[in-house]
């Protein structure tokens, strides 16, 4: 299952430049020195991945705690049920939504630090901003995000998601160093798969909620009523 967050990540990078690569053409970089530039570029990733795993990690204490009562295999089917619905659902029906409300407020106040960071040129200039702007919404890091839900591990939960998170650095980095190296076709056709993909992604967390029997896949889960016991025998 990791490997969907790769591939997820590798994919949905196009979809993620909306909302992330005015942020990497705007980024303070030195230009005249490329050794320096490529590593406040890395700095800047690593502030991303940062923030990716400790959202993970929070939504995999949330997995954890519903694994906890017995629903992790129900869990996993839910999520991928969800991943499905969401691809299906138009999203003229979610934005804006009352219930986003306060999401959008904190949205805007992480906006608002991001304009005052990128006017700066300091070296942990490059980290706030990759950090923040791991907090900005993107549709992509949703479907993530349920997938660091499924994992039911905090752990696994921020792995899954700095995994997705190194999906993005090479389709990112690209962009700082080539603009406007993808025309709209490109862009269009590689748009058009990522649904297809979050679907695929949707089935796998499906079927390995149903515990057929498929090993890395989908595991058969352990009887609820097993118990281990150990017995110690001592003589008289």
């Amino acid at each position: 299952m990791l490997t969907s967050a790769l591939v997820l990540g590798l994919l949905g990078s196009l979809h993620c430049l909306g909302m992330c690569g005015p942020i990497a053409f705007m980024l303070p970089l030195d230009q005249s020195n490329g050794v320096k530039k490529t590593a406040q570029l890395s700095i800047y990733h690593f502030g991303r991945l940062l923030a990716y795993g400790m959202i993970g990690l929070l939504f995999g204490l949330l997995g954890k705690g519903l694994s906890l009562f017995g629903i992790q295999q129900k869990l996993s089917i839910g999520i991928g049920v969800l991943m499905i619905v969401l691809v299906l659902i138009p999203g003229k029906y979610l934005n804006g939504h009352k219930m986003l409300s306060p999401i959008y407020s904190i949205i805007g106040r992480v906006k608002s630090k991001l304009g005052a960071e990128l006017k700066k040129k300091t070296p942990d200039t490059f980290l706030t901003i990759g950090f923040l702007n791991g907090f900005l919404p993107c549709g992509l890091v949703y479907v993530a995000l349920l997938g660091a839900i499924a994992m039911g591990s905090p752990l696994e939960g921020g792995f899954y998601m700095m995994i997705f998170g190194m999906g993005t650095v090479p389709l990112m980095s690209l962009v700082v160093y080539s603009k406007g190296m993808f025309s709209r076709s490109i862009k269009s056709k590689i748009q058009k798969l990522i649904p297809v993909f979050v679907v695929i992604i949707g089935i796998l967390f499906i079927v390995r909620g149903l515990g057929l029997g498929i090993p890395y896949v989908s595991p058969k889960a352990a009887p609820a009523d097993s118990v281990t016991a150990t017995i110690e025998c001592h003589q008289p």
